[in-house]
């Protein structure tokens, strides 16, 4: 049995950076047992396999340990295959997921997905996460994923977590630390040892949540935005109430195949 495999560099128009993910076409659904042995080995922070049904793609996204509900960068990766190799002439397509159905536009040279506004909830910072980032934050939110507020991007830049503190919490995803930028909007990082990512190089899920905070603080819609992995990744956004445009562009690092 072979399955053809690309790894895609997402978020980025340079080889090297952004946020690489696998991307696995199938002709129909294996066992999720096998999706998962197959994240587990590529070792990326997302394989996503997708299969094609009617005028859609069903979209499924692996980490190397789990099965997650949402992933930007791979979903970004999944459609620049399809426009790539797949079906050279679209320049939509749409994706159903468990987070319901996700579209993905060609804009010139960057990918534009419409993905669902995730905004936070006020709330107390937890002893755990002041205790694992290791930095006083002034202010936390909670979605899906701890939203921890700072006051500069040298304080994000400098982070250095406690990764076997962070797993101690387990009412999230992850962790999304986040200040206003330089030479942008705002910059962040994510990370989630829960899910079996230390630290994700560019997240475009986190910006679900990202993209209304920094809308409503800013008082604008449209935000350009930097994550400071060691990575990086760009990112172009732009709050639509209760959905979230998120842009960016994408390479191919490899396309092979997978013998099993």
């Amino acid at each position: 049995m072979r399955i053809s495999v690309f790894q895609i560099d997402a978020f980025t128009s340079t080889l090297f950076a952004g946020n690489p993910a696998a991307v696995c076409p199938l002709d129909s659904w294996i066992d999720a047992r096998l999706m998962q042995s197959i994240a587990m080995e590529n070792n990326l922070s997302e394989t996503a396999f997708f299969v094609r049904s009617g005028a859609h793609y069903d979209l499924r996204w692996f980490t190397p340990s789990m099965e997650v509900d949402l992933c930007g960068h791979a979903t970004l990766a999944a459609a620049h295959v399809i426009f790539g190799y797949i079906e050279p002439s679209l320049d939509s397509v749409l994706f159903q997921t468990k987070s319901g159905p996700l579209s993905v536009q060609r804009q010139e040279n960057l990918l534009s997905m419409d993905f669902p506004a995730r905004p936070g909830t006020a709330c107390a910072v937890p002893d755990e996460l002041k205790e694992a980032l290791g930095e006083s934050p002034q202010q936390v939110f909670l979605a899906r994923d701890y939203l921890v507020v700072y006051e500069s991007e040298e304080t994000i830049k400098s982070m250095s977590p406690d990764f076997n503190q962070l797993l101690q919490i387990k009412n999230c995803l992850g962790v999304i630390v986040t200040a206003p930028g330089m030479k942008s909007d705002f910059v962040s990082r994510f990370f989630a040892p829960q899910a079996g990512v230390p630290e994700d190089p560019v997240t475009g899920s986190a910006h679900c949540t990202l993209v209304p905070y920094w809308s409503q603080r800013l008082n604008k819609k449209k935000l350009h935005a930097f994550q400071l992995s060691r990575r990086g990744g760009e990112l172009y956004c732009e709050d639509w109430g209760d959905r979230a445009r998120i842009a960016g562009q994408a390479v191919t690092f490899l396309e092979g195949s997978i013998i099993l």
